[in-house]
């Protein structure tokens, strides 16, 4: 059903890329500046018809690079934004999605990921992009990517996407992969009034004594808007808390403290997953995204052998939960972590369990899905 502002509501059969857009325009979502890329344009296409008809503006853009660059314009403009682009298309995005970290621009960015490196596989899926969704920009900052699993996730993780970038003022990242992307589910949109958005954090205080870069309790400073009247200096050089330029040491220290420390210090509020039969598992099965679906036949058939099997969902990658991987290493023999790349997450497991529990990757190098067979090996050598 459409209601009279153009925005769905009820049950719809929507393919992932289409469950993105319909996530966005349900976030408020108002403005998206893209570029067609494999296996994504399906969501620019969705977003080209349909932000017509809620009062939005699509803008196709000459690049990934210019598309960033317009987002994070129509952000300071007052909109709620957003991209999406896949493999070659993230890497060009890094240098602006810096500056977007830097600025503290809230948008969000759709990575439906593909098979590479380099052009590799544009029509088929990998999930290699996940550790330069933490690393890809320079510098020292911190990050939050989301990694769905189902076309309902991809509707509910924007969502959450658009309330994560407003409440942190930061770029957020949805991390999909081409099968999630592609799949064909039913998406379940409830109405408008019982979506959580979260309000952009406009000023509280008159324009002579509001400074861009001056943090609440929280960390998170306030941000006006182009045209309101108050005074603006929005730069990606080191800037004090009025947002001028200050090449020191010393400003360096206060602007970076306080970018990583806003996510740092709301880990445990920003960091999800899903947990099952984990507390007396011999061994857990820690994914995300399509390898998540993969998983579940191997974990059938490994409990059906007698094999107590846990399952870690990640439902936020960045920042990862340290705390929680290595309460769980305290409990099992092992992880098994399959992805569809040599190996990116199974670190991250491997590097929070201690030492107190193996890590076991299953890796695949993209162009489809794992074996289930293949996992269910891993299980038995890991409960072994």
């Amino acid at each position: 059903m459409e209601t009279e502002s153009g925005v769905l509501t009820g049950e719809h059969f929507l393919s992932g890329n289409e469950a993105f857009g319909e996530g966005a325009l349900a976030a408020g979502c108002r403005f998206f500046a893209g570029y067609p890329i494999t296996p994504s344009t399906e969501v620019a296409e969705h977003m080209a018809e349909r932000l017509p008809q809620v009062g939005g503006i699509f803008i196709q853009m000459e690049d990934e690079l210019a598309s960033m660059n317009a987002l994070l314009g129509a952000a300071w403009a007052g909109q709620k934004a957003m991209t999406a682009t896949s493999g070659p298309g993230f890497s060009l995005m890094m240098e602006n999605l810096g500056l977007g970290v830097v600025t503290e621009t809230p948008c969000v960015i759709v990575n439906v990921q593909r098979g590479g490196p380099s052009t590799g596989l544009p029509t088929l899926v990998g999930q290699a992009d996940m550790m330069q969704a933490k690393w890809g920009s320079h510098g020292p900052y911190e990050i939050i990517a989301l990694s769905p699993s189902s076309p309902q996730e991809c509707f509910d993780f924007t969502v959450k996407a658009f309330n994560l970038a407003e409440q942190y003022r930061t770029p957020v990242l949805v991390m999909g992969d081409e099968v999630v992307g592609h799949m064909t589910e039913r998406v379940v949109i409830p109405p408008a009034d019982k979506i959580e958005r979260t309000p952009r954090r406009t000023p509280r205080v008159p324009p002579e004594k509001y400074l861009p870069y001056e943090p609440d309790p929280d960390g998170v400073p306030q941000m006006a808007l182009a045209g309101q009247g108050y005074k603006m200096h929005i730069t990606g050089l080191t800037h004090d808390r009025r947002g001028y330029p200050v090449i020191s040491e010393e400003a360096q220290a206060d602007m970076i403290g306080r970018l990583v420390e806003k996510i740092r210090k709301n880990r445990e509020k920003i960091t999800e997953y899903e947990e099952e039969s984990c507390e007396d598992a011999d061994v857990i099965v820690c994914s995300y995204g399509i390898s998540a679906r993969t998983s579940q036949l191997a974990i059938e058939n490994a409990r059906a052998e007698g094999i107590k099997v846990g399952v870690f969902r990640l439902i936020v990658v960045w920042p990862f939960p340290e705390s929680k991987i290595d309460e769980l290493a305290g409990k099992t023999k092992g992880f098994v972590v399959p992805e569809i790349n040599c190996g990116q997450i199974s670190l991250e497991v491997e590097r929070c369990a201690h030492g107190k529990a193996k890590t076991i990757l299953v890796p695949h190098a993209g162009g489809g899905t794992h074996n289930p067979d293949n996992i269910l090996e891993a299980i038995r050598r890991a409960a072994a």
